[in-house]
């Protein structure tokens, strides 16, 4: 067995196998939403969660409300392994008009938005973008194990929901 250098792709006897999966096969797309665990430090996770979310919401959404999405996903989810020291828990729910993310991590400690000064390069802009681009959005403490919710909404997103 081999793995490709730029792919990452396992190979056997000259064909390519898929590499296992960094998105734990939690839960599947179905027609109302999907669930991820993702593990600690897997950066390569947020893209994978992010291409689940985009099936999810491909023949059920509008093209520019599962862009917003995309780029929101892909924040809390980064923010979930950069800034905590375990995995995360990763769902999305479409009912009505309306998308909901919550990504949950098991550090207390509450995210804030803040405005990066310019030496900041591109780095703390993920919050104020979830606060800019959601039509609402939170962070829900979990009192048994410390942990919490972040998540957000977006409203009208589905294409039988207002544009």
């Amino acid at each position: 067995m081999r793995v490709g250098a730029k792919t990452g792709k396992l190979w056997k006897r000259g064909r390519p196998v898929p590499r296992e999966p960094s998105v734990e096969d939690g839960g599947a797309v179905d027609a109302l939403g999907i669930t991820r665990s993702v593990r600690r430090a897997d950066l390569k996770a947020v893209g994978e969660v992010r291409r689940a979310l985009r099936e999810l919401m491909r023949h059920r959404c509008r093209s520019d409300a599962a862009d917003v999405a995309e780029l929101l996903i892909t924040e809390l989810v980064t923010n979930a392994l950069v800034h905590t020291d375990q995995g995360a828990e990763v769902s999305a729910t479409i009912a009505a008009d309306r998308l909901r993310v919550e990504v949950r991590d098991y550090a207390a400690r509450r995210p804030r938005p803040y405005v990066p000064s310019a030496d900041d390069g591109t780095h703390g802009r993920g919050l104020v973008l979830v606060q800019t681009l959601a039509d609402a959005w939170g962070v829900d403490a979990l009192a048994l194990d410390g942990g919490k919710v972040v998540w957000f909404e977006l409203e009208g997103a589905t294409d039988a929901g207002p544009a």
